[in-house]
């Protein structure tokens, strides 16, 4: 059996992936969500046709690990479907999305990709045997993270971004909003490490995704990287704050999200959307080549 197959046959005895479904529509019908198993939707959907990707793929760290919740001691597990399958078959399901990925973006198109050490190795290689050129890795620094219980290692307090395209160096630009982020940083060339703290109590409102990200963190690079009106992709929505960030920011959003009950809690979200705080922005729409 290949290893590809292997993959398939693990994730859907787990998981049991249905055909994707179509459960929400935004009014103006430009914006959606599926229930389903993202790479067949990636795979009926038009090529080169998303202007950008952001996504918050599994991270394979539930191992029977602890950590700390709040003050109380409890099990790193956020599910099966974060469950390490060997390092060659991670790298395999790794490669087999971003080539998917690759598929959709535009020849403009760029595709930020958040990890840990247990997978952005992976994620950061494949994306160079697939043809990506990255661009940045964004450090998102936690003000407050949770201790290191076991202290036989260093607090975990960050987590990573890779942010790639598709543009070929010198031959297509990809959009990258310079004047604006330079705006937000007092006028003055931003650097990669981004220090934002975890998602806020309003944005678990109605419940909450066990590795859900602050919405004004993907808002952030969605400034930076896409212009009113793009198309932005999430193939694993969880709870959907991909969708969140770009709605919010007038731009058009499709998803996708295997489990039903982070669908739930997505379309809740994405029903009741709380706007963000925009910070002052000085010039849009400015594209960058190099």
């Amino acid at each position: 059996m290949t290893a590809q197959l292997q993959i398939e046959q693990n994730t859907h005895d787990t998981v049991r992936l249905n055909k994707p479904e179509l459960v929400w529509n935004s009014n103006d019908g430009f914006s959606c969500l599926y229930h389903g198993d993202s790479l067949e939707l990636m795979s009926s959907l038009p090529a080169e046709s998303v202007d950008c990707i952001w996504t918050d793929p599994p991270y394979n760290l539930s191992n029977d690990g602890i950590t700390c919740v709040a003050g109380r001691m409890v099990k790193v597990n956020k599910g099966e479907w974060d469950r390490s399958q060997g390092a060659e078959l991670d790298h395999e399901f790794n490669k087999a999305w971003l080539s998917a990925c690759y598929h959709l973006l535009k020849p403009t198109g760029t595709i930020w990709v958040t990890g840990t050490l247990h997978v952005y190795p992976s994620i950061g290689f494949a994306m160079q045997q697939l043809g990506f050129r990255i661009l940045n890795d964004i450090i998102w620094e936690k003000p407050a993270p949770p201790p290191n219980l076991g202290c036989r290692c260093f607090t975990h307090s960050t987590e990573l971004m890779l942010w790639a395209t598709k543009a070929r160096k010198g031959k297509e630009r990809y959009t990258f909003n310079y004047e604006e982020m330079k705006a937000e940083n007092g006028d003055k060339q931003m650097k990669n490490v981004w220090r934002m703290s975890a998602p806020s109590k309003d944005e678990k409102l109605y419940g909450k995704h066990p590795t859900q990200k602050p919405v004004n963190l993907i808002a952030r690079c969605l400034r930076a990287s896409t212009n009113s009106g793009d198309l932005v992709f999430d193939p694993f929505s969880g709870s959907s704050t991909t969708g969140v960030a770009a709605l919010s920011l007038g731009r058009k959003f499709i998803g996708c999200e295997a489990d039903a009950g982070h669908v739930e809690l997505s379309i809740k979200r994405l029903d009741n959307l709380i706007p963000i705080e925009l910070p002052t922005i000085s010039k849009q729409g400015h594209l960058w080549k190099d």
